[in-house]
Protein backbone atom coordinates (compact mmCIF):
# COMPACT_ATOMS: atom_id res chain seq x y z
CA UNK A 1 0.00 0.00 0.00
CA UNK A 2 1.25 3.33 -0.69
CA UNK A 3 2.32 6.32 1.74
CA UNK A 4 -0.70 7.73 0.04
CA UNK A 5 -3.22 5.26 0.86
CA UNK A 6 -1.68 5.48 4.44
CA UNK A 7 -2.32 8.92 5.27
CA UNK A 8 1.63 9.64 5.14
CA UNK A 9 2.28 13.03 3.75
CA UNK A 10 4.04 13.18 0.20
CA UNK A 11 7.41 14.71 1.42
CA UNK A 12 7.14 11.60 4.22
CA UNK A 13 8.01 8.31 3.58
CA UNK A 14 8.59 4.93 5.08
CA UNK A 15 12.26 3.41 4.86
CA UNK A 16 11.08 -0.07 5.80
CA UNK A 17 8.12 -2.50 4.39
CA UNK A 18 6.15 -5.55 6.04
CA UNK A 19 8.26 -8.01 3.67
CA UNK A 20 11.66 -6.36 4.94
CA UNK A 21 10.62 -6.89 8.90
CA UNK A 22 9.19 -10.24 8.06
CA UNK A 23 12.35 -11.30 6.30
CA UNK A 24 14.71 -9.86 8.55
CA UNK A 25 13.08 -11.86 11.84
CA UNK A 26 11.56 -15.30 10.07
CA UNK A 27 10.27 -17.48 12.52
CA UNK A 28 10.28 -15.40 15.09
CA UNK A 29 7.82 -12.92 13.25
CA UNK A 30 5.67 -15.01 15.41
CA UNK A 31 6.53 -13.49 18.41
CA UNK A 32 5.92 -9.72 16.79
CA UNK A 33 2.40 -8.59 18.50
CA UNK A 34 2.21 -5.68 16.65
CA UNK A 35 3.76 -4.23 13.43
CA UNK A 36 3.57 -0.52 13.09
CA UNK A 37 4.12 1.93 10.58
CA UNK A 38 4.28 5.67 12.26
CA UNK A 39 2.02 8.41 10.87
CA UNK A 40 2.31 11.10 13.80
CA UNK A 41 4.37 13.58 14.39
CA UNK A 42 7.76 13.72 13.28
CA UNK A 43 9.93 11.32 15.64
CA UNK A 44 13.39 13.16 15.56
CA UNK A 45 16.16 11.01 14.96
CA UNK A 46 14.19 7.69 15.51
CA UNK A 47 14.00 5.39 12.51
CA UNK A 48 13.09 2.08 14.10
CA UNK A 49 12.09 0.96 17.10
CA UNK A 50 11.73 -2.01 19.11
CA UNK A 51 9.99 -2.96 22.25
CA UNK A 52 9.36 -6.21 24.51
CA UNK A 53 5.66 -5.92 25.98
CA UNK A 54 5.97 -7.73 29.48
CA UNK A 55 3.34 -9.31 31.11
CA UNK A 56 3.95 -6.94 34.05
CA UNK A 57 0.73 -6.00 35.71
CA UNK A 58 -1.32 -2.71 34.90
CA UNK A 59 -4.18 -0.81 36.01
CA UNK A 60 -3.63 -1.88 39.36
CA UNK A 61 -2.99 -5.49 39.27
CA UNK A 62 -5.43 -6.28 36.50
CA UNK A 63 -2.37 -7.50 34.14
CA UNK A 64 -2.64 -7.27 30.57
CA UNK A 65 -4.10 -8.77 27.71
CA UNK A 66 -2.24 -12.46 26.57
CA UNK A 67 -2.36 -11.04 23.21
CA UNK A 68 -0.47 -8.34 23.93
CA UNK A 69 3.00 -9.84 25.62
CA UNK A 70 5.37 -10.03 23.01
CA UNK A 71 7.31 -7.44 20.51
CA UNK A 72 5.68 -4.45 19.10
CA UNK A 73 8.55 -2.88 16.08
CA UNK A 74 7.60 1.04 14.95
CA UNK A 75 8.72 2.16 11.58
CA UNK A 76 9.12 5.96 11.88
CA UNK A 77 8.42 7.76 8.53
CA UNK A 78 11.47 9.54 7.24
CA UNK A 79 12.01 12.90 4.82
CA UNK A 80 11.40 10.95 1.28
CA UNK A 81 14.40 12.39 0.10
CA UNK A 82 16.42 10.27 2.26
CA UNK A 83 14.10 7.40 2.18
CA UNK A 84 16.54 4.96 -0.32
CA UNK A 85 19.50 5.79 2.03
CA UNK A 86 17.94 4.93 5.08
CA UNK A 87 16.83 2.36 3.84
CA UNK A 88 19.98 0.50 2.71
CA UNK A 89 21.06 1.72 5.89
CA UNK A 90 18.96 0.14 8.14
CA UNK A 91 18.90 -3.24 5.59
CA UNK A 92 22.60 -3.25 6.52
CA UNK A 93 23.08 -2.39 9.91
CA UNK A 94 19.87 -1.93 11.73
CA UNK A 95 17.67 -5.24 10.66
CA UNK A 96 20.73 -7.23 11.48
CA UNK A 97 20.87 -6.10 14.95
CA UNK A 98 17.20 -6.18 15.24
CA UNK A 99 17.41 -9.82 14.30
CA UNK A 100 20.14 -10.37 17.44
CA UNK A 101 18.20 -8.43 19.77
CA UNK A 102 14.76 -9.96 19.03
CA UNK A 103 17.10 -13.45 19.67
CA UNK A 104 18.69 -12.02 22.69
CA UNK A 105 15.65 -11.44 24.27
CA UNK A 106 13.55 -14.93 23.14
CA UNK A 107 16.33 -16.75 25.14
CA UNK A 108 16.54 -14.00 27.66
CA UNK A 109 15.98 -15.14 31.85
CA UNK A 110 12.21 -14.80 33.60
CA UNK A 111 13.70 -11.64 34.75
CA UNK A 112 14.07 -10.03 31.79
CA UNK A 113 10.94 -11.29 30.24
CA UNK A 114 8.60 -9.28 33.31
CA UNK A 115 9.93 -6.17 32.43
CA UNK A 116 9.43 -3.69 29.34
CA UNK A 117 12.07 -3.04 27.34
CA UNK A 118 12.81 -0.84 24.15
CA UNK A 119 15.49 -0.28 21.74
CA UNK A 120 16.09 2.24 19.17
CA UNK A 121 17.25 3.12 16.05
CA UNK A 122 18.66 6.78 15.45
CA UNK A 123 19.95 8.11 12.31
CA UNK A 124 21.58 11.64 12.83
CA UNK A 125 23.68 12.77 9.93
CA UNK A 126 23.88 9.86 7.74
CA UNK A 127 25.45 8.20 11.10
CA UNK A 128 22.95 5.74 12.49
CA UNK A 129 23.01 4.39 16.25
CA UNK A 130 21.09 2.15 18.79
CA UNK A 131 20.80 1.63 22.16
CA UNK A 132 17.97 0.38 24.82
CA UNK A 133 16.49 2.81 26.42
CA UNK A 134 14.07 2.86 29.46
Amino acid sequence: MSARNRRLPRHRAWPLTTTDISECLGPRMDRVTDLRFLTGHDSGTIVLGAEWIAPEPRNHGRGIHPDTIGFRIDVHPVDATERAATRALLQTRALPQLREWVAQAVAADETWLQTPHRHYWRLTDGHLTHRDEA
